[in-house]
C-alpha cells in the first residue's frame, strides 16, 4: 500500500524535495505551495481527506501548519542542520564581508548554529539567535529591528520571512532543504507509518455491562420485563458489533465481549475522546451501558486490559466508558472535558502508596489531575471534579496525603454560598 504524502512549502524548497521523494517507491506526492494561513485554508483543505501524512519544506512553514489546528494527520518538516546551515552562513559572510556575530538567525536554536559553524572552522560565536518559533511577523520585527538599530548586517530566516525583509532593505538569506536531511525525514515518515499501522491493527476488546434494572419500577418488573429488555439491548449490540466489523458473545448475565481491532476503534471514539454511537439509546439507557476497553497485541493481553479498564470504569460512575492500553496508560472517562491519562504502574508511586495507604491509582490520577490544572496547588472541589468521585473522598485523599507530609495546606477559600472555607493544597511534587 502506497503512502499519500503531502509536501507544503515554497516552490523552490518543495522541487528539491520532489526530487528526493521520486526515488521512494512507497510515496505518492501532492505537492502544494503554502505560504499562509489563507494558502492552507485554499489549497489543503480541500485535500485533507486524501492525505495519509504532510511534510513541510522546513520549521517555518511547519509552524503556520501547527498554528491553523486544521490537520489531524501526522505533519514532519525537514529540518535544518551541519552542512545546510554553514553553506549558507559561509555565503552570507563572502557576499557581504561581515563577522558571524554580526548576522541574526532563527529556524534552530543556538547549539545548532554553533556546531555548523565549528564545522565550517569557524570560532566566532552567534549573538543574535532567535530560538523560538514565534509568529511570522515577529520574526520580521525580530530581524529588522536589530539591522535597523545597526546591531546586524543580514538576516538568516526563511520564506516567506526573507521576501519581506528584502522589502524592508535587510539583506536576507535562506536555507534550502539538503538530500540527507530530506531522506532522514521520510525515514521517519515511513517508520511512523508503519508504526500507526501495527497499532491500528491491533486487538481491541470490549467489555460491556449493561444494569437491565436500571429505570424499572421497584414494584412492578417481571424476569420477563427483565428478559425483554435484555433482547433490546442485545439488538443493539449487535448492530454496533456490525458497525466496528467486529464479533459479540455473552460472559454472564448483563455482560458482552466484543472483539475488533484498535484502528476501528479509534475511529468510531475519536481517537478515545468520546463514547462511540450505538444507535437509538437514549440518556437512561446510555446511563445504563458501562464499558472498558483494552488494547492488546493478543486477544489475552486486550481482554486483561478491558477489565482493568471495567474496574475504573466502575470506579467513576455507571455508563462510563475508560480504555486501557498496551503500555498500561489507563485514559477516560471517554465524553467527559475532564477525560484523565494515567499509569497504574509506578515504582515511586508504590513508595507513596505503601506510605499513604492510597492507592497506585489513586496516585496517579492525582498527577494527571495536576497535570490537566497546570499547577501543583488545588482544593477538594477540583479534585473530585477531575478524578470523578465525591468531595468527600476527594477532602480524604488531601487529608491523608497531608498528614504524611505529601501535602501542605496553602490557603483557604471562602465559598460563594453558605459553607466551611474550602482548603487549598500543594502537594508534594511526585
Amino acid at each position: 500500500m502506497k503512502i499519500r504524502l503531502g509536501l507544503l512549502g515554497a516552490s523552490d524548497s518543495l522541487e528539491i524535495i520532489q526530487s528526493v521523494v521520486n526515488k521512494y517507491p512507497e510515496f505518492i506526492c501532492t505537492s502544494l505551495e503554502c505560504l499562509t494561513e489563507e494558502d492552507l485554508i485554499e489549497k489543503v483543505r480541500p485535500h485533507l481527506d486524501e492525505i495519509d501524512m504532510w511534510l513541510c519544506s522546513g520549521p517555518i512553514t511547519y509552524k503556520i501548519v501547527q498554528d491553523w489546528k486544521g490537520i489531524e494527520v501526522p505533519v514532519f518538516y525537514v529540518t535544518y542542520s551541519g552542512s545546510t546551515l554553514y553553506k549558507t552562513v559561509l555565503r552570507v559572510l563572502y557576499e557581504q564581508q561581515v563577522e558571524v556575530d554580526e548576522i541574526s538567525f532563527d529556524s534552530c536554536n543556538i547549539s545548532a548554529w554553533e556546531h555548523a559553524l565549528q564545522e565550517a572552522g569557524i570560532k566566532t560565536k552567534p549573538r543574535f539567535v532567535e530560538s523560538e518559533m514565534i509568529s511570522l511577523e515577529g520574526l520580521v520585527t525580530y530581524h529588522f529591528e536589530l539591522w535597523k538599530s545597526g546591531q546586524t548586517k543580514a538576516a538568516v530566516t526563511g520564506h516567506p520571512i526573507d521576501h519581506e525583509l528584502h522589502r524592508l532593505g535587510v539583506p536576507a538569506y535562506r536555507s534550502l532543504p539538503s538530500t540527507m536531511a530530506i531522506e532522514a525525514v521520510l525515514t521517519n515518515i515511513l517508520r511512523t507509518y508503519e508504526m500507526l499501522h501495527f497499532k491500528a491493527t491491533q486487538i481491541a476488546v470490549q467489555i460491556i455491562e449493561i444494569d437491565s434494572f436500571l429505570g424499572l419500577k421497584k414494584d412492578s418488573f417481571s424476569t420477563d420485563e427483565i428478559f425483554r429488555i435484555e433482547l433490546k439491548y442485545m439488538e443493539k449490540l449487535l448492530s454496533y458489533t456490525k458497525k466496528v466489523h467486529g464479533s459479540i458473545k455473552p460472559s454472564g448475565f448483563g455482560r458482552y465481549v466484543i472483539f475488533t481491532t484498535r484502528g476501528l476503534l479509534q475511529d468510531v471514539t475519536g481517537n478515545f475522546s468520546h463514547i462511540p454511537d450505538i444507535s437509538n439509546l437514549d440518556e437512561l439507557s446510555k446511563e445504563a451501558v458501562t464499558c472498558g476497553i483494552g488494547i492488546g497485541q493478543t486477544v489475552y493481553d486486550a481482554e486483561i486490559n478491558a477489565g482493568n479498564a471495567l474496574l475504573h470504569a466502575k470506579e467513576c460512575a455507571k455508563g462510563t466508558w475508560m480504555v486501557c492500553f498496551d503500555n498500561k496508560k489507563i485514559a477516560g472517562p471517554l465524553g467527559k472535558p475532564e477525560q484523565l491519562t494515567y499509569s497504574y504502574a509506578s515504582k515511586q508511586l508504590e513508595s507513596i502508596s505503601r506510605q499513604t495507604s492510597l492507592s497506585v491509582i489513586t496516585l496517579n490520577k492525582l498527577k494527571s489531575s495536576l497535570k490537566k490544572l497546570s499547577s501543583d496547588k488545588l482544593n477538594a472541589n477540583e479534585l473530585a471534579k477531575y478524578m470523578q468521585i465525591p468531595p468527600r473522598s476527594a477532602r480524604r485523599i488531601l487529608t491523608t496525603l497531608e498528614q504524611n507530609g505529601f501535602a501542605q495546606v496553602v490557603a483557604e477559600e471562602k465559598p460563594h454560598t453558605r459553607g466551611r472555607p474550602r482548603k487549598v493544597y500543594r502537594i508534594s511534587p511526585f
